[in-house]
């Protein structure tokens, strides 16, 4: 009796602490994603540059489960629940993942390039390079440290396009504030233009009368009044002047 009591009771110890381990891979893959490089979906899923549609649903599917909020009780859990979500979207979309594809591509080019430099400084490398014919460099592709490399050149590359993305999107929004600006600003002229021609045409029919009136009685025009051009005989090109007005 005592004896399947200890074996329940070693049993049980043991489940908490699957348990225990269990919770703390979970609140570690949180942590992971949440660490990631935010521009590089492939380093959320843990997959290589190579990996397929079919492989990147098959990781999400394994990584989801442990980080999801029902399951993984890390206050961060649906944060990186999202992050992995959005990870398999971009790697699902034919375009976004060529996007991707295309910088590790350049990347690699550059690496290339690079190794290159380095092998015409060293000789030995050079001749084994030749002997090998090619095969030296595919191994070295295929070693951890070019993997390691080419994570490092793939991070600068995406950075350096989301930054010029960035700036170019500034200058756009920035333009387009600045057109706006000129179309409020033509649109207010072409307003209170339009309000002054309306009030000159109210008073068109008074300034006629007013003339009218003169033109039949020759009064002056009362003090205070603007009076009417007069003819200066004198000159010879006819030209008509405005008489000064004195304004009590």
């Amino acid at each position: 009796m005592a004896m399947g009591s200890s074996e329940a009771d070693d049993d049980l110890l043991l489940k908490s602490f699957l348990a225990e381990v269990s919770e703390a891979e979970r609140d570690s893959e949180v942590l992971r994603i949440l660490g990631c490089f935010k521009l590089n979906p492939f380093e959320h899923l843990k997959l290589s540059f190579d990996s397929s549609p079919d492989e990147v649903k098959k990781q999400y599917r394994k990584l989801s489960l442990l980080v999801h909020p029902d399951k993984c009780k890390h206050p961060q859990a649906q944060e990186a629940f999202g992050a992995l979500s959005k990870a398999q979207q971009l790697l699902l979309d034919p375009q976004e993942r060529g996007y991707i594809l295309d910088q590790v591509t350049a990347a690699k080019e550059e690496l290339r390039a690079k190794r290159k430099k380095e092998l015409r400084k060293d000789s030995a490398s050079k001749i084994k390079s030749q002997v090998d014919e090619g095969k030296y460099e595919d191994q070295f592709e295929r070693s951890d440290e070019f993997h390691k490399q080419l994570i490092i050149k793939v991070r600068e590359i995406l950075t350096d396009k989301e930054w010029r993305r960035r700036k170019m999107q500034m200058r756009i929004s920035e333009e387009e504030g600045r057109l706006k600006k000129d179309e409020e600003e033509t649109k207010e002229m072409w307003k209170r233009k339009r309000e002054h021609e309306e009030k000159w045409e109210e008073t068109r029919d008074k300034r006629v009368s007013s003339w009218r009136d003169f033109m039949k009685t020759g009064k002056k025009a009362r003090k205070g009044e603007l009076k009417p051009p007069r003819l200066k005989t004198e000159d010879p090109n006819k030209s008509y002047v405005q008489r000064p007005v004195k304004r009590g």
